[in-house]
């Protein structure tokens, strides 16, 4: 759910020998990963400058303050890169959210059974696909679930969940220790309006729709 950092970029490798780094970036602008300010690994013990010196598939090549070789630009892979959220824009649309935002929020299915928890939102080519770590008693393998208005028909941040209608290839609907159906959650506490569309935003300078929606 929400909290005081998201994250913007993850660090994919070394690029060259002179300590650049592949930065694999969540902004709608890959180029503005680099406006924010000193960006902070995930503990915030580590702090660095980023200067956007070229593109790649995905992100951009950039150079960090403090890394001068290859060595240390590689001990640097899949560190993830984060700005302060005083420092992002404020979404205007409600339909907007930032990824950090939507971890962590309470899964539900349509018919009010409780799912899970978001663990992680992915970015791939044909969109944002979310990540549902299940309830502890589902004895069910961790659920992907595109993020679209169809399979994520309410998001409510302030309460704390999400409502889910997966698609008909996704078998979604868990089950306790014995075999049977979870109970489902009070039915006067699931929305039955969802937004027109919907928008992750992870970081971006401005709070348009994100490419890959």
């Amino acid at each position: 759910m929400s909290s005081d950092r998201v994250i913007v970029a993850a660090i994919a490798g070394a690029h060259g020998v002179s300590g650049r780094v592949k930065l694999k970036t969540f902004t709608e602008e890959p180029a503005s990963v680099g406006t924010f300010g000193p960006l902070s690994d995930e503990a915030g013990e580590r702090q660095f400058e980023i200067r956007v010196t070229g593109s790649t598939k995905g992100g951009v090549i950039a150079e960090l303050s403090g890394i001068r070789n290859r060595d240390q630009a590689e001990a640097l892979k899949g560190t993830t890169l984060h700005v302060d959220r005083e420092r992002l824009p404020e979404l205007e649309d409600e339909e907007d959210f930032y990824q950090a935002d939507l971890i962590g929020l309470e899964a539900i299915h349509v018919d009010g059974q409780r799912l899970g928890r978001v663990k992680a939102v992915h970015t791939l080519g044909a969109g944002e696909v979310l990540e549902i770590q299940p309830a502890l008693r589902a004895g069910r393998k961790t659920l992907l679930v595109p993020f679209s208005r169809e399979a994520v028909p309410v998001v409510d941040i302030a309460a704390g969940r999400l409502t889910i209608d997966p698609p008909v290839e996704i078998d979604a609907r868990p089950e306790d220790e014995e075999g049977g159906e979870m109970p489902p959650e009070d039915a006067s506490e699931v929305s039955d309006d969802g937004p027109a569309d919907m928008t992750v935003e992870t970081g971006s300078g401005d709070a348009g729709e994100a490419p890959e929606k």
